[in-house]
């Protein structure tokens, strides 16, 4: 068995075993902001700022950053309509 590696997920350090996904570190370091991820109210970046799918396979040090858009949904209302 391989020894957990440290990813950092905004100001949260989480330790997971290689190879285990972006989001499934969001949810360990913070639940509420995975259902954002998961519903689509929330992206992933790297610590670069580049956009990742929240599928992405983690590695050891790896910076992910949570950012919670205000926009809606493409579906949702427009209140200008």
């Amino acid at each position: 068995m391989s020894e957990p590696i440290p990813v950092f997920v905004n100001d949260r350090a989480v330790w997971l075993p290689a190879g285990a996904l972006a989001r499934t570190a969001v949810e360990l370091s913070d639940p509420a902001l995975g259902e954002q991820l998961l519903a689509g109210s929330a992206y992933l970046t790297d610590g670069r700022g580049i956009r990742l799918p929240p599928d992405s396979p983690v590695f050891s040090g790896a910076i992910l950053r949570v950012v919670v858009s205000a926009r809606q949904a493409a579906e949702a209302a427009d209140a200008d309509a």
